[in-house]
């Protein structure tokens, strides 16, 4: 007989739902895992007794979303009204936020039950997760290699079985990073389709919110939680046409997909296994029906530098107390220096310019449906291999060389997905990505579980499961 932590999330909140589980139980169940279980640095703090508590009030009546009931976590970037927000940052190691941020409402919201709030590298920024605050995130596939970044908590707490999936949050690749890192599904949203409610931080626009889970329908089900607009957001996504859940039940049709594999933002070679894992993911499309063009990269060399001015600003715009900012980390300093540098006017060209380079990759790729990339250069890398303390701009270079693609969808806004499409032959997971036009998540997950039918990876289990 099947544990509970081994069924999908859809699957528990059928069990909540036909009453032969309840929310109290799912959340024992997964609070017991992640006491006993987390050696791969998932959770900076655990709110077992707000779980509890939260879990035992919830009586399903049938009005509840498919999810009602079923445990998650929050990434520690989010607000949580009374419970310890530390940003992956030691300069707030003990800030409690007053209030909830959009995300936060919106699970609490659909009846999910957060156990807690999941490790994050400082203010988000590294693609790898090792804070001051916590160990580091590490994928349960090997403990001695990164689980990625910056949502490498929440990656690493789904893939060992912790939570059956988690929220992240990405402005350059930070859930894709992960779900690759961790055998997942990553799926960063259309730019607008989750509001930023309260804070609105990012004024580039490259950040949003999204989810990670096991499997195609679990993160549609966890969108559907998260997504919509909210009195006072600037900006937001059409609303879809049915549930994004639904999506995944529709055939795509035949579907152009774009694909090319040079690497956009820096210069670095592709491990084999990556480029095996891509070359395959062509062939299961076209085996699939789908026409595979290769084409050009769609943003120029010049965007890299227009794109660092915007992430260095809003890196600066993290606030630190000035008794705490010898707390801040060497990169998170130096990124800040380099935004600090930057004048008025000087961003308001670069986001004109990163528009512009925008709009000119999105009328490049409008014939396509789905752009296939590789969603990283390489299998996830040692803890550490990444991280230079003494040289920050080495730290950064290393970052570009390890995710050379997945910022280019932040910068156009479109909706992009990590898949675990293959693992090496010493057992780490791949990642392949597609992306779709902006706003079309229901064609984009239609066609992810259409992929996931004809090469299904979720009774994969990683040791310690």
């Amino acid at each position: 007989m099947a544990e509970l932590h081994d069924l999908t999330a859809l699957e528990q909140g059928e069990l909540v739902r036909r009453r032969e589980v309840s929310p109290l139980e799912l959340a024992e169940h997964y609070l017991e895992r992640a006491d006993r279980l987390d050696s791969v640095g998932a959770f900076v703090t655990l709110t077992p007794e707000l779980a509890r508590e939260r879990a035992a009030r919830l009586a399903p009546d049938g009005d509840g979303g498919p999810l009602f009931g079923v445990p998650t976590a929050i990434k520690d970037l989010n607000l949580t009204a009374g419970v310890r927000t530390t940003f992956g940052s030691a300069a707030f190691a003990d800030f409690v936020p007053e209030v909830s941020d959009g995300v936060t409402l919106s699970i609490e919201a659909a009846g999910l039950v957060s156990l807690g709030k999941t490790n994050t590298p400082e203010f988000g920024s590294p693609c790898y997760t090792e804070p001051d605050v916590a160990p580091p995130a590490v994928t349960p596939w090997d403990r001695t290699r990164t689980a990625g970044g910056s949502s490498g908590g929440a990656a690493a707490a789904v893939a060992a079985g912790l939570v059956p999936l988690a929220q992240g949050s990405d402005g350059g690749g930070s859930i894709r990073i992960p779900a690759s890192c961790c055998g997942l599904v990553g799926l960063k949203p259309t730019r607008g389709r989750i509001s930023g409610h309260p804070m609105y931080g990012d004024p580039v626009g490259l950040a949003t919110a999204g989810p990670i889970a096991r499997t195609v329908a679990d993160a549609a089900a966890m969108l559907d939680v998260l997504a919509g607009r909210r009195v006072g957001d600037p900006s937001w996504a059409p609303p879809p046409s049915e549930s994004f859940l639904s999506a995944c039940g529709r055939d795509p049709g035949r579907l152009r997909v774009a694909r090319f594999i040079t690497p956009v933002i820096t210069d670095t070679p592709v491990h084999a296994e990556c480029v095996r894992a891509w070359e395959d993911t062509s062939r299961l499309l076209e085996s699939l029906g789908h026409e595979v063009e290769d084409v050009e990269v769609p943003l120029p060399p010049e965007a890299v530098p227009v794109f660092e001015v915007c992430w260095a600003v809003l890196t600066a715009l993290s606030v630190v107390p000035p008794e705490r900012e010898h707390l801040i980390r060497p990169l998170t300093r130096w990124l800040s220096d380099r935004g600090r540098a930057v004048n008025g006017p000087e961003f308001g060209l670069a986001i004109g310019a990163m528009r512009r380079h925008a709009a000119a990759a999105l009328t490049a790729l409008a014939p396509y449906d789905a752009v296939l990339t590789p969603t990283l250069a390489t299998p996830p890398l040692p803890v550490g291999a990444m991280r230079d303390d003494e040289h920050p701009e080495r730290d950064f270079e290393a970052q570009k060389a390890f995710t050379p693609w997945t910022s280019a969808w932040n910068v156009t806004g479109m909706p992009a997905v990590s898949l675990p499409l293959r693992w090496t032959p010493d057992g780490l997971p791949v990642g392949v990505m597609l992306a779709a036009r902006p706003a079309e998540e229901e064609l984009l997950l239609s066609l992810a579980a259409q992929v996931e039918a004809a090469a299904p990876w979720a009774d994969r289990r990683p040791p310690g499961w």
